[in-house]
């Protein structure tokens, strides 16, 4: 099979598809569309944990017959904590199915289940059953990568961030181990990621919680809690900037009016000053997502070439060969 650029399969599909002149460019797509189909497996709908009678759960997207571990991409949703399903993003996830990675599609609980920090402990359970699990489904706990967009992004950062000792993991105890596989780490154990991809997620909730940069869906999230700027801090992934943390790439429009592109800004500076491996993406006059087909061609060549630089994609950073195998 001829390979094409991993974004193609997200972003040019329908455009390819819609130009007769373009027919061996169509060819190509149809050829890795057609692989991927053949190739991979969902398993939807795994209990991850059950909390308060209500069941989180994940689904496991993967290569068909694997036999060794899997390089591995969890992924959170967005929606500003309020709102989203992890099927809304499936779609989106085909750039990382074309590069072989296994992934992890991870439902959390929103404000109608539950206020801060509740998605959080969500996402790093989501994290533990994966270490958990690794046996099983074949991840490779040595290449995790977290993403999200948005409320998922944060979520991703948030993840792959934040210590144990921040005490978020305790409320994990007790939750489905999986299958066959031994009970894995315990909840003060930490947990490594190798890298998170994060795209124009929040990383500074109590900037977004008052002031003039006030959105309705973090004053949602934290509801009248009257240490609701603690718990905002608590989940901040800015309050966690420090040397050894995963290596950060963001994409981040310029222009976005959903979460303020100054705090990725600040954000960013922080990893730098810290010494943490990082690259902010800026995406010119680009506003919450909805980015153009050229825009986001460029957006994951950068980060496909930043997952290649810290040794979590093999092959050519450019994008044109190579796996995460």
């Amino acid at each position: 099979m001829k390979k094409c650029h991993p974004a193609t399969v997200a972003v040019v599909l329908v455009a390819m598809l819609a130009l007769p002149q373009a027919v061996g460019a169509q060819q190509d797509v149809t050829a890795v569309i057609n692989h991927i189909a053949n190739t991979y497996t969902l398993t939807p709908n795994i209990t991850y944990r059950t909390v308060s009678n209500w069941d989180a759960t994940l689904d496991v997207i993967q290569p068909r017959g694997l036999t060794a571990p899997n390089p591995t991409l969890i992924n959170y949703h967005g929606g500003g904590w309020t709102a989203g399903t992890k099927e809304s993003v499936t779609i989106a996830l085909l750039p990382y199915m074309q590069m072989g990675w296994t992934i992890v599609n991870v439902e959390y609980r929103l404000t109608d289940v539950a206020l801060a920090p509740a998605a959080v402990e969500d996402s790093r359970c989501a994290l533990r059953w994966v270490y958990k699990n690794a046996k099983q489904y074949h991840f490779d706990v040595r290449k995790i990568v977290t993403t999200g967009n948005s409320a998922g992004g944060h979520l991703a950062l948030i993840t792959a961030m934040l210590p144990a000792s921040a005490g978020l993991d305790n409320t994990c105890a007790g939750d489905r181990a999986g299958g066959s596989n031994p009970p894995g780490p315990n909840n003060t154990d930490e947990l490594k990621v190798a890298a998170v991809v994060d795209w124009y997620g929040i990383s500074d909730v109590n900037d977004i919680l008052a002031g003039p940069n006030t959105k309705s869906y973090a004053v949602a999230w934290l509801g009248a809690m009257l240490n609701r700027e603690e718990i905002a801090k608590q989940v901040s992934p800015a309050t966690y900037v420090r040397a050894g943390i995963p290596p950060i790439v963001s994409v981040h429009g310029d222009a976005d009016p959903t979460v303020p592109y100054s705090q990725k800004q600040r954000f960013h500076q922080a990893l730098d000053k810290a010494g943490t491996a990082h690259e902010l993406i800026t995406v010119p006059g680009g506003r919450h997502g909805g980015f153009t087909d050229a825009e986001q061609l460029k957006n994951y060549a950068a980060i496909r070439a930043f997952l290649v630089k810290h040794g979590i994609l093999a092959g050519d950073p450019r994008g044109t060969g190579g796996t995460g195998h």
